[in-house]
This record gives C-alpha cells, sequence and structure tokens, in this order.
C-alpha cells in the first residue's frame, strides 16, 4: 500500500505502475469531475477545461493525453444520462479502491465544482456522494473485499 503526498510536479504514483492503471485512475478522476460538472444541470466549458488541465499538470495518468481526457469527459457526461448511472459509477470508482487516491478524487471534483465561479448546492451534494461511495470502498477494502461491488449485487445490510 502507498500514500502519496502530492506537491506540484510529482506524480501521483509511483512510476511502476502501467497504463491500464492510468486508464482506471483517469476514468475514475473523469467520474467525479463529471459527476459535479452535471449536478447543476449545466455542464460548463470550464469545468472540463479544468478537469483535463488539473489532471495533465499534475501528472495522475502520464501515458494519457489531453485530447484522450477530454474525450473520456464527455462520453462520461453522456453515460451519466443513462437509466444505468449508479452502476457505471460504481465501475468507474472500483479500480481506486485499492489505492490511496481518495484526496485526488475529492480534489478533482471540488476544482470541477468551482470552475465556473458558483458553488451550487447540487454539485455540493455530488461531492458528498463521492466522498460517501470513496468512503465506503475503504471500509469494504477493510472487511477483505478490496472492490466495490455493483449496486444490484451489493450484500444486503
Amino acid at each position: 500500500m502507498y500514500e502519496y503526498h502530492l506537491g506540484p510536479g510529482e506524480p501521483a504514483y509511483p512510476a511502476h505502475f502501467n497504463c491500464q492503471c492510468d486508464e482506471e485512475v483517469m476514468q475514475a478522476l473523469v467520474m467525479a469531475g463529471a459527476m459535479v460538472a452535471i449536478a447543476d444541470g449545466f455542464v460548463a466549458q470550464v469545468e472540463r477545461d479544468e478537469l483535463v488541465h488539473f489532471i495533465d499538470r499534475q501528472g495522475f495518468v502520464p501515458s494519457i493525453s489531453r485530447q484522450r481526457i477530454a474525450a473520456a469527459f464527455d462520453a462520461t457526461v453522456r453515460e451519466l444520462d443513462d437509466r444505468n448511472a449508479p452502476n457505471v459509477i460504481v465501475e468507474k470508482f472500483r479500480p481506486l479502491s485499492g489505492l490511496s487516491l481518495g484526496s485526488v478524487v475529492m480534489r478533482v471534483a471540488q476544482r470541477v465544482a468551482a470552475a465556473d465561479g458558483k458553488l451550487h448546492h447540487r454539485e455540493l451534494q455530488a461531492i458528498h456522494l463521492i466522498g460517501l461511495i470513496l468512503a465506503e470502498a475503504f471500509v469494504t477494502r477493510r472487511h477483505g473485499d478490496c472492490r466495490l461491488q455493483p449496486i444490484d449485487a451489493a450484500p444486503a445490510r
């Protein structure tokens, strides 16, 4: 297990992580940004731009281009319009359940929410929901299962 203390220009995780991990991390970060961006009912270009810029500038996914991040954001916004959005959200966050990137996901969500200069109460609710999903992943991991389960397959409590 790694802990990450990011400073400007430091990689988000050890250099030996592979491109598949980059893709999974990018999908989770993009999901967080998309959830917040659509929360107020309007996706502003500045929100998309902030997400792409922040992910690229911090070096979270060095093997993925800015154009690919932007395309993933657009696709994720479209996916969230689908009826199966809860399962899509869980699937995108699933790879992070074994990594210490929760604070990075929250920073991405907060930056996207603030990008247009207005914090809508639904954006704050989306950030809170992301935190709950990440907390559930942490609790699930501590109890022996290091992966999130789809909504319809989650055990009854």
